[in-house]
């Protein structure tokens, strides 16, 4: 097998676009390494840039240590599956799989046998005759793996394979593929916009936004332990509530205001000395669903809490999403866009603008497009200061409702809507973000 290093890679396009900023990352051999992140991130750059399908601006690419040698993966023994599975239509699935030996530096002695080898350690024994246009999604994915374990690759590229893949199939799938890079110990190099998949294959999960490598280590270590704003934003289902809070310090505490809700940390709490140091300062709160639990309102003396009204429920079956109205603010991602808040264009409007007048399509998006505005918050310790909440499609999956809180709810006791509900913080699983984003670590 073989290592992977990227030094400073850089890929900038001909129109200006970086795509990828001097990201450097280390690939143990054997290992499982997950890029994760948004649509447009720059993760399927890397991994054709370390295939050789695309040279970089700058920085290198070594394997085992040395600079790779250009030119796509097969000269470095290198099997990227693709994601829309690459297979030629009008070759059977054995020839399908069989492709990459007959071109290879050296071929096999016998390449039906090593087919039929591979074929049925996919479960695709029966499925050699047929061409792809014959196949399911599933079917399909397993010959392009096969394809690719066929050549005896040192190391697998894999290009969001599983994207295509219905949802049923696709957790089969997904624990097929780690087991068997697992057991081969062949590296492996994956790359997803879909977190679970990344938490549950990985060995190590690297976070990238805008080409820029955000953090990487083992999935409870990110998922736990993230060091900016957003890895805390885009890890977790559902996502982190995000709420705007200004730094109120004293000599025996700091209390943190939400606007029409206060949370005082405990004089013991590790955080402290760096919150002092930002006294008056806006930070970001992120609360996961976990770290909040339903108390009786007579609690509120005896540990932090958030209260609020029950808005919407969404049952699971045994637990149920419950999103809780609090009236404090949500925040976005960056201090620039909370600075500078974008204009209040409606969607249908923006689309007018690109369709002449009397185009046939104008009236139908303007009657298909719900004309809603999104309201401005009420002035809060927050806003008084021009602090207005900003949707960031990378952060949020909707639009954010004015302070809502997701927490998860055992079936049992879930509420109903209208209901009042209190919400006790878990101080231990609080993390609080700089207005850069950073995050504020214990002394």
């Amino acid at each position: 097998m073989v290592s992977i290093a990227t030094d400073q890679l850089t890929k900038i396009y001909r129109d200006g676009t970086v795509a990828v900023d001097r990201v450097s990352l280390e690939i143990a051999s054997g290992e499982f390494v997950v890029l994760l992140g948004p649509t447009g991130c720059g993760k399927s750059t890397i991994l054709r840039l370390i295939a050789g399908l695309e040279e970089p601006t700058s920085g290198r690419i070594l394997l085992d240590g040395a600079p790779a040698p250009p030119g796509p993966g097969r000269h470095h023994r290198l099997s990227m599956v693709f994601q829309d599975y690459a297979l030629y239509p009008h070759l059977t699935v054995a020839e399908n799989i069989a492709f990459p030996l007959h071109i290879g530096a050296e071929p096999p002695a016998d390449p039906d046998r090593r087919v039929a080898e591979v074929a049925a350690q996919l479960g695709i024994t029966g499925l050699l005759q047929r061409r792809p246009g014959q196949l399911s999604g599933g079917q399909r994915q397993r010959v392009a793996m096969a394809r690719a374990i066929a050549s005896e690759a040192r190391a697998f590229l894999l290009d969001e394979p599983l994207s295509n893949v219905d949802a049923g199939v696709r957790a089969e799938l997904r624990a097929e593929v780690a087991s068997l890079a697992r057991r081969m110990g062949v590296t492996t190099v994956y790359v997803t916009h879909d977190q679970v998949e990344a938490m549950t294959m990985a060995d190590r999960v690297a976070v990238l936004r805008r080409g820029v490598l955000q953090q990487i280590g083992p999935p409870d270590e990110v998922y736990r332990d993230p060091r900016t704003l957003f890895v805390a934003a885009f890890l977790g289902t559902p996502r982190a509530n995000l709420l705007q809070a200004a730094v109120h310090a004293t000599d025996d505490t700091v209390v943190l205001d939400l606007g029409s809700q206060l949370i005082e940390l405990p004089p013991n709490d590790p955080r402290l000395s760096g919150l002092r140091a930002r006294h008056t300062a806006r930070v970001t709160l992120a609360l996961r669903a976990d770290a909040l639990t339903p108390v009786p309102p007579e609690a509120a003396s005896e540990r932090p809490v958030v209260r609020g009204v029950v808005r919407l429920v969404e049952h699971l079956g045994h637990e149920a999403l419950v999103r809780v109205a609090t009236d404090t603010v949500p925040t976005a991602s960056s201090q620039a866009r909370l600075e500078h808040p974008e204009p209040d264009h409606h969607l249908s409007e923006v689309l007018a603008v690109e369709l002449p007048a009397g185009h046939p399509v104008r009236d139908r998006l303007a009657r298909m497009i719900p004309r809603q505005r999104t309201a401005r918050q009420p002035a809060t310790a927050r806003t008084r200061y021009g602090f207005y909440p900003v949707y960031d499609p990378e952060l949020n999956a909707d639009p954010p409702t004015s302070g809502e809180l997701v927490v998860r709810v055992p079936a049992p006791v879930v509420p109903r809507p209208g209901e009042p509900l209190t919400l006790a913080v878990d101080l231990d699983q609080l993390l609080l973000f700089d207005a850069a984003g950073d995050r504020i670590r214990p002394d």
